[in-house]
């Protein structure tokens, strides 16, 4: 499972050593996720190593192989995280468009942060009604009971829009410090963000502004009865 960060620094190292024979530097890796510090890059290359992608050579420098790349980014060519890929319409002639195939990218958590989901798990038909713009769009699992108060279940399937800001009260797929992902109603107070719930069983997490990464805005909701 990769964070969408780990994917794209995969994908960049994966990229320059098929086109250059070296790995990217780590500047370059920087530059290249906008990221702000080295340490950045050096925990996400830790956590490639250890979910066994990459490999470290010692004692050489810029030495990193490629070990192996995500199973279903090789299959779809697409991204397996859990920003999600780009909605496919079902070809139709002479017929308005009634739906369109998006991945379901695994489980987000309407409670307790989990770890983000890289897998694509199948793909479903969403009305197009559903779907807002012209972005791209996937969709999600709930798991979990902090969102009941806004009308999302455990056991929903979310439909989510690609973007990367939100505006007070959106209710927004989180990532937590590069790591955890979570559904939960945005907000900013006095400087920071508030990540609040919808059951008052769980509270509201406030977190620096450079702590979330907003991955999408909720625009539609599933349940199977």
């Amino acid at each position: 499972m990769l964070t969408r960060k780990q994917l794209e620094l995969l994908q960049l190292i994966d990229t320059c050593m098929k086109r250059d024979g070296v790995p990217p530097s780590f500047d370059e890796m920087k530059d290249a996720l906008n990221l702000r510090s080295k340490s950045g890059i050096h925990r996400l290359i830790t956590a490639l190593e250890e979910r066994g992608f990459i490999r470290r050579l010692a004692h050489r420098a810029r030495a990193i192989e490629v070990l192996r790349m995500p199973e279903a980014l090789e299959a779809r060519n697409a991204p397996r995280v859990i920003d999600g890929g780009r909605a496919v319409a079902p070809q139709t002639s002479g017929q308005a468009v009634q739906a369109m195939e998006l991945p379901v990218m695994g489980r987000i958590a309407a409670g307790t942060p989990i770890e983000a989901i890289s897998e694509i798990s199948h793909m479903m038909a969403v009305p197009g009604s559903m779907l807002s713009g012209q972005g791209q769009h996937y969709a999600l699992e709930v798991r979990g009971d902090s969102m009941i108060e806004a009308g999302i279940n455990d056991g929903d399937i979310v439909v989510i829009r690609e973007q990367n800001t939100a505006n007070n009260g959106d209710i927004v797929v989180a990532l937590v410090e590069g790591q955890e992902a979570t559904l939960k109603r945005f907000r900013r107070v006095r400087g920071m963000i508030a990540l609040e719930a919808a059951n008052p069983a769980h509270e509201t997490r406030i977190l620096r502004d450079d702590q979330v990464e907003v991955q999408g805005r909720l625009v539609g909701l599933i349940r199977s009865y």
